[in-house]
């Protein structure tokens, strides 16, 4: 499974305080520990902690580079600090990411090819987030089309249906297992399906359970990647059960140990 962490945000405390101080240390120790811990690529997202977010965003890829040679992932909805990330990134990335509207696709399949930069694309159009499976499929197959379009390869795409809190809607967990079950189905090979994982158990008292259901569920239905808490190894190890069962892991008494390494 492709693990993108979660945890160089500028929404948690530790890492605004360290933006603003300009602490390289807390960021680097973050990003060993989630290196450490099977990070695939490290989110990085400045959120609201720096005024100068591009300059917010080239500080950050830079110190954790200086720490790990993890791929990095650089999350924003703004283009000019997406630039800012790419100006300086110097090893795998990947762009974090672009609505399903023909335009925005338009523009940010042609940055992560110039890149050669995997790139998330969000089943989101104007109207907002679609509240059924029908929409949600007509968006990634319209990604799809664009990224055949653009001749950029679909191994790099990356297709997040986004996830809602289960507290907000409870009907959307089955018509996300549906969505990404239908993914799979719209080009050989397929993209990748992904979704912001600690986004379903926002609000909730029961957060680390729900987070480990659901993954192993939409494992099941045919997701591959997550932007999650690597730091969470029951949540870890859920993953690579699910995996094992699926036959994409070889068991054996020491398949966890096997599978981080």
């Amino acid at each position: 499974m492709i693990t993108i962490a979660e945890r160089i945000n500028g929404m948690f405390r530790d890492v605004k305080n360290a933006i603003k101080e300009k602490n390289a240390s807390v960021i680097q120790e973050i990003a060993r520990k989630q290196t450490e811990a099977g990070a695939t690529y490290l989110d990085i997202n400045v959120g609201t902690a720096a005024a100068d977010q591009l300059d917010a965003m080239k500080w950050l890829v830079e110190v954790t580079q200086e720490a790990v040679d993890t791929p990095i992932a650089i999350d924003s909805q703004k283009l000019e600090v997406v630039k800012a990330g790419l100006e300086v990134v110097k090893n795998k990335v990947m762009i974090n990411s672009s609505q399903g509207e023909p335009e925005d696709l338009d523009t940010y399949i042609p940055l992560a090819k110039e890149h050669d930069a995997a790139l998330i694309c969000l089943t989101m159009n104007k109207a907002g987030v679609p509240q059924n499976v029908e929409t949600r499929v007509e968006i990634a197959a319209t990604i799809v089309e664009k990224a055949t379009e653009h001749e950029f390869d679909l191994d790099k795409i990356f297709i997040d249906p986004i996830i809602l809190p289960v507290n907000v809607d409870q009907k959307q967990p089955a018509y996300m297992l549906e969505v990404f079950s239908q993914i799979k189905f719209l080009s050989d090979p397929p993209p990748h399906i992904t979704v912001g994982l600690s986004n379903f158990s926002q609000g909730t008292k029961e957060k680390h359970l729900l987070n480990r259901t659901i993954l192993v569920m939409a494992i099941a239905a045919g997701m591959d990647a997550a932007l999650l808490d690597v730091l969470d190894k029951d949540l870890m190890d859920a993953a690579i059960c699910a995996e094992m069962i699926l036959n994409k892991q070889i068991y054996s008494d020491s398949f966890l140990k096997a599978a981080r390494q």
